[in-house]
């Protein structure tokens, strides 16, 4: 199948990008990587009647230190996230949730900002983007509006964007030192999309305890998600077997997974337990320096 008949444009700057998504309203669309734009177009299962193609757009291309954190702009390759040193140093978790997107030509190609936008339930950088406590700066005619993470992904491939707005960087503070994290997922093949997958991060309080907790859960939902009662019944204990089960066993009843192809609904639901498990298990490694 062929994608139906669209408009093509592939601007020089954001300026004349905006002016185009402002223009065509509802019936454009922005292109990144087009590792998930251009199979829907395919299928037909998209169907812009104009394409604004970002690819010419260098200014928004970059990995750069920000008030001790990170800004990337949408469109560096998620390739450059994985192999960027200051990534690894401020966010590790992101580094390693980018290494389990798809495969090494998908890497070179996607961009940080299309997956972000794309907002898959079970793509990887969304559940980085929510458990980093990061932000996205969406920008359109009428100036910048910055939306965190936690009121961007509204649903199945649905975000807080609006008409003519275009995601034009990802802010995340840097990790807190002594922090441990882990991304953990179930897949049925090497670079398919996950079944269920785990973000944790976990901060101890410096007595052996946790002071907080983040867990992002993916494959488990309309949109990724925070499992907000799993994270607050770690805060104040130790990281044990016991809590661990707790706050798998929260996790999974936050979970609201659909039957498919890959997985049937329960099934999915019995692995939140086991990986957010062992994505706190390889987490507190990292903190007691045993592992990684």
């Amino acid at each position: 199948m062929k994608p139906v008949d669209f408009d093509y444009f592939d601007p020089a700057t954001v300026d004349e990008a905006l002016a185009l998504l402002a223009n065509h309203g509802d019936d454009g669309k922005a292109l990144a990587g087009g590792q998930s734009l251009v199979p829907l177009l395919n299928l037909r299962l998209a169907r812009p009647k104009v394409l604004v193609d970002l690819n010419r757009i260098a200014s928004l291309a970059y990995v750069r230190e920000r008030n001790g954190g990170l800004a990337i702009g949408a469109m560096t390759r998620q390739r450059v996230v994985e192999t960027s040193d200051l990534v690894r140093s401020r966010c590790p978790l992101l580094a390693e949730a980018t290494t389990l997107i798809g495969h090494p030509t998908i890497r070179n190609r996607g961009t940080v900002g299309g997956s972000l936008a794309h907002a898959d339930p079970a793509s990887e950088l969304p559940a980085a983007l929510l458990a980093l406590g990061g932000e996205v700066a969406a920008r359109s005619r009428a100036g910048e509006r910055v939306i965190p993470a936690k009121e961007f992904f509204r649903g199945h491939l649905t975000t807080a964007l609006r008409p003519g707005e275009l995601l034009a960087e990802i802010r995340l503070p840097a990790m807190p030192a002594g922090a441990g994290w882990a991304f953990e997922e179930l897949a049925r093949r090497h670079g398919d999309f996950a079944v269920v997958g785990v973000a944790a991060v976990v901060v101890p309080d410096g007595s052996g305890r946790v002071k907080s907790a983040a867990l992002a859960l993916i494959g488990v939902g309309g949109a990724a998600f925070r499992a907000a009662q799993a994270e607050q019944a770690l805060v104040g204990r130790s990281l044990d077997d016991g809590a661990m089960r707790d706050a798998g066993r929260l996790a999974a009843q936050a979970a609201r997974p659909e039957s498919d192809v890959h997985a049937p609904a329960e099934y999915r639901t019995a692995m939140v337990e086991v990986f957010v498990r062992r994505a706190l298990g390889r987490a507190w490694s990292r903190i007691k320096g045993v592992g990684a």
